[in-house]
């Protein structure tokens, strides 16, 4: 059995807190109103669109003419976006640097917008210079758990199935990367899967 050499990471709820509530808590002051925004309107389902590679000006004319009592709520969610992801979780910002002195090759495979990407992979270059690639489903118009993305994101990393170790945090998106080969961690938290890596070899 190949021994894996290399972590590739989801950046959602993995390597960072996402949560659309982060930005529209200071936008709608209610808390029924938010969750029914949430729930209703600005839904993880269409926002799903924008990680497939659809423009948020399509995606937001489409639900603010749905929505137009929402129109300016809508507008937010594409220029506003970082405001999502406030932070790394506890203790990931640690055990990526400590992979990355340890010399183990870092990479990601996201379900991200490649709009939204951008001024995001600059906010975070700190932690992101620290990967030698990642790949971005809005910009591959592929998302995970198709089987597709994991074998482009192994080509474009030059690694072989066996030799990488992919964490995320969605069973679904696991299954994926083990169907091709890929050995799949679900994150639950960094001290387990700090545990995970030096049961792998990955850490002393």
């Amino acid at each position: 059995m190949t021994r894996p050499i290399a972590v590739v990471f989801d950046v959602g709820n993995v390597l960072y807190d996402w949560n659309p509530r982060f930005l529209y808590e200071r936008l709608i002051d209610d808390d029924r109103a938010l969750d029914a925004f949430l729930r209703d309107v600005a839904t993880k389902e269409w926002h799903f669109q924008h990680d497939a590679g659809r423009p948020f000006a399509e995606t937001s004319a489409e639900l603010s003419a749905a929505h137009p009592e929402f129109a300016d709520h809508i507008a937010a969610w594409g220029p506003r976006f970082s405001e999502t992801i406030p932070g790394m979780l506890p203790g990931m910002a640690e055990l990526v640097e400590e992979l990355d002195a340890a010399g183990v090759p870092l990479y990601a495979i996201t379900n991200f917008s490649g709009e939204f990407w951008v001024p995001f992979r600059a906010r975070e270059a700190a932690i992101f210079d620290r990967f030698r690639d990642v790949v971005v489903s809005g910009d591959e118009k592929l998302v995970k758990p198709d089987a597709a993305i994991y074998r482009l994101a192994l080509d474009r990393f030059g690694l072989e199935p066996g030799e990488a170790v992919f964490v995320d945090d969605r069973e679904d998106n696991i299954e994926g990367a083990e169907a091709v080969g890929i050995q799949g961690l679900l994150f639950v938290d960094a001290p387990t899967l700090r545990s995970d890596l030096v049961r792998l070899g990955l850490l002393a």
